[in-house]
């Protein structure tokens, strides 16, 4: 066997792992990980495109919108945790392609559903399912990172969520102003749906090529399967050298001495072999499973547990309230300037006027103009923005460090939040935007490789998935909040935003310094 528990025997993971050298192997996992986080971008934030398209056909009032851009949030809520365990149990590898072609489906269904409430239904399931990839990505990416390398090339990744953050406007410019409808007494299929459809075929396909790539040699390794972890070692070290993988220079691996799982104990199968469909097996890993939750809630975990999900909480209701909501801010500018040429005017201001204007209009003026162009190009001026932060984090990490990134993002970001108050033109609201936007999704991806190191490999999904349930249920009701209160009093939202962007900040302090270890 591969596996020695006496100290002394066998090699080092670690050591092991960075005998499989850095190379071919470690771009082509950094190229699927990265398109399936870019993917994540698009799946989220593409309802920001759809709602202005889409409310002559579904006849969606503010409230309607704010509902449909929750749904996604829902799913997410109740997937994260759903997902997070089975990746911790089933694989991360498993898992991952379970996710991606799920959200594939959903998003090709939702692109032919003639109803608001199936629409949103699919919507839930969308955003059910690219939780699931969102949370996985970084943890099975960081698994195979030598330690040198490791941080440094997770940070790499905010570069894929700008890059999706700059497709997702090219596409809809593209798309949706299309002179393109297909009618019959009980279908319609317009430009928006053939959009919707474009952006869920990613997802098939990258499920599918992530079928050719290994499980994590580090998770294989803490289920027991040893053997199988240092075939994995094997086909990196060949891969990378060009080299026959027998000539892999460790023979076999060892594992610091730690607690036993339940699983373990009362068995000598990896907890991978267990089958849902068998009542016994089902019941030893719902066990295993709320073990390991119970290890989060308890010293030394618990308080790095809280931290992270009060974070998260902070920061994703922000971000995705304010970046979903951008666009429909952007049209409300766009209509303001119409009807008041050479007239200033807030936020608030705007939506206190271009509202009941849409509210008293009969059913030609509710379904509107087409998106103007400049939309398109100002949510595509606020992915171009990203483009510097994307490249300073990677570039910088090892010398400043994540916190530093952490706390500076944040703090900037709340500050940024109370200028959107202050605004008072189009131009002005995208200056701020790109800075909001470039700041938030940077301490994002940051969270997410801070957690790598933070938690062991048993529970590092697991982690991850339970903070981006807090962050998902923040978004969640910032989002309700948002649809209700935009045309009420949109002070109250924006001073709430960046009091959490504040707070979040602040508790990043208390995070250690990371990157510099070998993972547990």
């Amino acid at each position: 066997m591969g596996l020695d528990f006496t100290e002394g025997q066998g090699e080092d993971f670690e050591r092991a792992l960075e005998s499989t050298g850095f190379g071919r192997f470690h771009f082509s996992l950094l190229a699927v990980c990265g398109l399936i986080y870019l993917n994540t971008a698009v799946g989220i934030t593409i309802i920001s495109f759809v709602l202005p398209s889409a409310t002559c056909d579904f006849q969606m009032s503010s409230s309607d919108k704010g509902w449909l851009t929750a749904a996604p949030m829902f799913g997410m809520v109740i997937g994260s945790y759903f997902w997070g365990c089975l990746a911790d149990t089933k694989g991360r590898k498993t898992v991952l392609i379970g996710a991606l072609i799920m959200d594939g489906i959903c998003g090709l269904l939702s692109s032919i559903s003639q109803v608001y409430w199936l629409f949103m239904f699919l919507r839930f399931l969308n955003g059910f399912a690219i939780t699931g990839a969102m949370g996985i990505c970084f943890p099975y990416l960081g698994e195979f990172q030598p330690g040198k390398y490791r941080e440094t090339i997770l940070c790499w990744m905010e570069l894929f969520w700008t890059m999706g953050v700059i497709v997702l406007p090219g596409i809809a410019w593209i798309i949706i102003p299309m002179e393109f409808e297909y009618v019959t007494d009980n279908f319609k299929f317009a430009s928006w749906n053939l959009f919707v459809a474009a952006c869920a075929i990613p997802s098939l396909l990258i499920g599918m090529w992530l079928i050719f790539f290994p499980e994590s040699p580090k998770f294989l390794l803490e289920c027991g399967e040893a053997d199988a972890a240092l075939d994995v070692l094997r086909d990196m070290y060949s891969s990378n050298y060009n080299d026959d993988g027998a000539n892999f220079p460790v023979r076999s691996l060892r594992e610091k001495v730690r607690t036993m799982s339940v699983v373990s104990q009362q068995s000598t199968r990896s907890i991978r072999s267990l089958r849902i469909r068998k009542p016994k097996e089902l019941k030893l890993l719902l066990r295993e499973i709320w073990e390991q939750t119970k290890a989060l809630c308890k010293p030394p975990h618990l308080r790095y547990t809280v931290i992270t999900c009060a974070i998260q909480f902070g920061l994703t209701t922000s971000y995705y309230t304010l970046m979903i909501w951008f666009p429909e801010l952007f049209y409300r500018f766009e209509e303001f300037e119409n009807f008041y040429p050479n007239k200033k005017a807030t936020v608030c201001e705007v939506s206190s006027v271009v509202v009941p204007r849409n509210f008293t209009a009969g059913h030609g003026e509710f379904c509107g103009d087409p998106i103007a162009d400049s939309v398109f190009l100002h949510t595509l001026i606020i992915g171009l923005a990203c483009i510097p932060t994307s490249f300073w984090l990677p570039l910088c990490v090892h010398r400043l460090g994540a916190k530093f990134f952490l706390v500076f993002s944040l703090l900037v970001a709340g500050s940024v939040t109370i200028g959107l108050y202050f605004v008072n033109s189009t131009n002005s609201n995208l200056a701020l935007s790109c800075i909001f936007e470039a700041l938030t999704s940077l301490g994002i991806s940051t969270v997410y490789c801070v957690m790598v190191d933070l938690f062991p490999t048993n529970l590092r999904v697991m982690a991850a998935a339970l903070s981006l349930t807090f962050g998902r249920g923040g978004a969640l009701v910032g989002n309700l909040l948002f649809g209700f209160l935009i045309d009420l009093n949109c002070v109250i939202p924006i001073v709430l935003f960046a009091a959490m962007l504040f707070g979040s900040g602040l508790l990043c302090l208390l995070l250690p310094n990371t990157g510099s270890g070998a993972l547990d």
